[in-house]
C-alpha cells in the first residue's frame, strides 16, 4: 500500500522529484571528489613540499565544497516542499473520503481512529517522503560512487568492503524485522488512547456527576502505559541500531589502517591513497547507515500507509448513482414503501415493512418506545443509511436515484443531538443558507424562540459559539439548530426528537410559530412526548421496528393499544384528549 500511495500522490510532483535527484547526484559526486583531491594534496603537495600545488588544490576543494553545499540546500528545499504538498494532498483525500462515509462506515472505523489516520498516520508517511528526498536518494549514489572511487584508489583493500557492508546490512536488517510489528502495535495503541481521551473530554460532565474521576484516571493510565510500553520496546530496538553502526564503522576504520599500513610499508600504496580509501569506505558505510535510518522509518510508514489505504479503499455504503435522476418537481412528498433495514451482522431487522406517506402541508409524527427504530427511519430520507429492503421516495423518485446534493437541498434536518460549530451564531445559522441576510436570521430565531437569548448574548448574531455549542445550554442548542433548518427554507423538515430539551411552554410556543412557517412544507417529527405531536395530521406508531398504528390522536387512542399505553405513561387520557 505504501508504494501505491506514494506513486499516486507523488505523480503531480515528478518534476520536483527529478530536480531533487539531479541536485543530489551533483552534490554527492562533489562529495565523492573531495577525498581524491585531499589524497593528491597529501601525495603531491605535502610529501614534495609544493605549496603552490597545495593552494591550487585547496582552492578546487573550496569550489567543490561550495557546489556540494549549494546542491544540498536546493535538494532539501525542493524535497521539503514536495513532502509538505504530498502530506496536504493525502490529508485532503482522506478528509473527503471520510466526508462521503455513511454512519455505517464512520461507526466501523470510529472517530478517534479516523482522526489519527488523517493526522498522525499521514505525518509519518510525509516524514518518510521528506527524509527520502534528503537522504535515501543520496545513499545509493554515494554507495555506488564510493565503491568505484575506492577501487580506483586501491583495489587491494576492496575485500574489506565486501565484508563490512554485508555485516552492517545483516545486523541492522535483523533489528528492523523485529521493529515492524512493534510499530504496527504502536499505532493501534495511539488509537486507543485517543478514544479514551476523547470520551473523557466529551463526557467530562457525566464523569464529574457520577464522581468517576478515579476510574477514568485509571482507564487513561492503562491506555497511557500500553502506549509507553510498546514505544519503549520499539525505542530499545531503534536505539540498538546506532551502536551497531558505530561499531562497524570504527572496526572498519581500524581494519583499513591496519592492512593499509602494511601495504604502505611494502610500497604498494601511498599515504594519500590510504586516507582517501578510508574516507570512501566511511562514506559507503554512512550511505548504508542513511539507508538503514530510512529502513527504521519505512516499517512505521508502511503500517500508517496501510491504515490510510483502508480509509481510501473503503467506499461508502450510500453511494451516489452513476446517472442521477433529474427531478424537476419540488413538492416534498415523502413515501416509505415496505421499508426494511438491518444493521450488518444484526440478528433481526431494525425496521420491517414500514409504509406510509408524508405530504406537503401536513405534519407527520413518529412515536414509539426507545429502540423502536424512529431515528433510523428518519435517517433514511437524507440517506444517512440505505434501506436493505423496500424504498424511500421523495417526489416519486427513490432517494438512491437522486444526486446527493439535490436530495439534501430539499431537506432541513434537525438531528436528535444538535451540533453547533465553532464560530458565531450567524455562521452557524448560515450553514443552512450561506447568502441569508441578517433579517432572515432574526426571523428564523424568532420562530425558533431563540431571539431573546441571542439578543442577550454579547454581540448578538456575532456572539461566539464554542465547538459543539458547549457555551450554550442544551435547549438553546436545539433552538439554534431549528433556526438553522428554518434559514434553509427546505421543502421537507425532519425534526428528530428536536423538542426534548425544551420546557412545555417553550415547546408549545415553538410549535405554534412553526405552523405558518412550514405550512407548505412536509414536516416529519420524531418525538417522545405526546404533547408535542397531539395536533399532528398523522401519527405513525412504531413498536419493535413495525408500524402498529397510523392515524390522528383520537383515532389511535381508540384503535392502538401501544399508543394508548404511551399516552397513559405520560398523561391521563383526559389530559390530552
Amino acid at each position: 500500500m505504501l508504494v501505491r500511495l506514494l506513486r499516486t500522490y507523488l505523480r503531480p510532483y515528478t518534476g520536483a522529484l527529478l530536480t531533487v535527484v539531479a541536485l543530489q547526484l551533483v552534490g554527492t559526486m562533489a562529495s565523492l571528489y573531495l577525498p581524491s583531491l585531499n589524497a593528491d594534496i597529501i601525495d603531491r603537495g605535502i610529501a614534495t613540499g609544493d605549496t603552490g600545488y597545495i593552494l591550487q588544490m585547496g582552492g578546487w576543494m573550496l569550489v567543490v565544497t561550495l557546489l556540494q553545499v549549494g546542491c544540498s540546500i536546493g535538494a532539501v528545499y525542493h524535497g521539503s516542499r514536495t513532502a509538505m504538498a504530498f502530506g496536504r494532498d493525502v490529508r485532503a483525500a482522506v478528509f473527503h473520503r471520510v466526508g462521503s462515509f455513511s454512519a455505517r462506515e464512520v461507526n466501523r472505523f470510529g472517530a478517534p481512529s479516523l482522526i489519527t489516520r488523517d493526522t498522525n498516520d499521514v505525518q509519518q508517511v510525509q516524514m518518510l517522503v521528506q527524509m527520502s528526498c534528503t537522504m535515501l536518494v543520496a545513499a545509493p549514489i554515494m554507495c555506488v560512487g564510493g565503491v568505484i572511487m575506492a577501487l580506483n584508489e586501491d583495489p587491494g583493500l576492496s575485500w574489506l568492503m565486501a565484508v563490512c557492508v554485508p555485516v552492517l546490512v545483516i545486523a541492522i536488517g535483523l533489528i528492523v524485522v523485529r521493529m515492524v510489528p512493534k510499530f504496527r502495535q504502536l499505532q493501534v495503541r495511539i488509537d486507543q488512547i485517543n478514544r479514551v481521551l476523547r470520551e473523557q473530554i466529551t463526557g467530562i460532565r457525566v464523569v464529574r456527576a457520577f464522581v468517576r474521576e478515579p476510574l477514568e484516571s485509571r482507564r487513561f493510565d492503562v491506555a497511557n502505559h500500553e502506549v509507553t510500553d510498546v514505544a519503549i520496546r520499539a525505542g530499545r530496538l531503534q536505539a540498538a541500531i546506532f551502536p551497531v553502526v558505530m561499531f562497524v564503522l570504527n572496526a572498519s576504520s581500524v581494519a583499513v589502517l591496519w592492512f593499509g599500513a602494511a601495504r604502505i610499508d611494502a610500497g604498494e600504496m601511498q599515504v594519500g591513497s590510504l586516507t582517501a580509501f578510508l574516507a570512501y569506505l566511511l562514506q559507503i558505510l554512512m550511505a548504508v547507515m542513511m539507508a538503514t535510518f530510512m529502513a527504521i522509518m519505512v516499517p512505521r510508514a508502511a503500517v500508517c500507509a496501510d491504515r490510510i489505504g483502508e480509509v481510501l479503499d473503503t467506499s461508502s455504503s450510500v453511494a451516489p448513482p452513476a446517472t442521477p435522476a433529474v427531478v424537476i418537481e419540488r413538492a416534498g412528498v415523502v413515501e416509505f414503501d415496505r421499508l426494511t433495514f438491518s444493521y450488518p451482522g444484526a440478528a433481526a431487522p431494525v425496521l420491517r415493512d414500514v409504509s406510509f406517506t408524508a405530504r406537503p402541508g401536513e405534519t407527520t409524527a413518529i412515536i414509539g418506545s426507545t429502540g423502536a427504530g424512529k431515528t433510523t427511519l428518519i435517517s433514511m430520507v437524507p440517506r444517512l443509511f440505505d434501506a436493505t429492503g423496500g424504498s424511500v421516495r421523495v417526489d416519486g423518485v427513490d432517494v438512491r436515484e437522486f444526486d446527493p446534493e439535490d436530495l439534501w437541498r430539499r431537506i432541513g434536518l434537525v438531528p436528535q443531538r444538535p451540533f453547533l460549530f465553532s464560530g458565531t451564531v450567524a455562521s452557524n445559522l448560515r450553514y443552512g443558507r450561506a447568502d441569508a441576510t441578517d433579517d432572515e436570521l432574526w426571523e428564523a430565531l424568532e420562530v425558533a424562540q431563540a431571539a431573546d437569548f441571542v439578543r442577550a448574548m454579547p454581540g448578538g448574531l456575532d456572539a461566539p459559539i464554542a465547538q459543539g455549542g458547549t457555551n450554550v445550554s442544551g435547549g438553546q442548542r436545539q433552538r439554534l439548530a431549528i433556526a438553522r433548518a428554518l434559514v434553509k427554507k427546505p421543502r421537507i423538515y425532519l425534526f428528530d426528537d428536536s423538542f426534548s430539551a425544551l420546557d412545555l411552554a417553550t415547546d408549545a410556543r415553538l410549535r405554534a410559530a412553526l405552523r405558518p412557517r412550514t405550512a407548505d412544507a412536509t414536516v416529519i417529527v420524531v418525538a417522545q412526548r405526546v404533547s408535542t405531536i397531539v395536533g399532528a395530521d398523522r401519527i405513525v406508531v412504531l413498536e419493535d421496528g413495525e408500524v402498529v398504528g397510523i392515524g390522528r390522536h383520537r383515532e389511535l387512542l381508540a384503535t392502538c393499544p401501544t399508543y394508548l399505553e404511551i399516552v397513559e405513561s405520560q398523561h391521563t387520557v383526559e389530559d390530552v384528549a
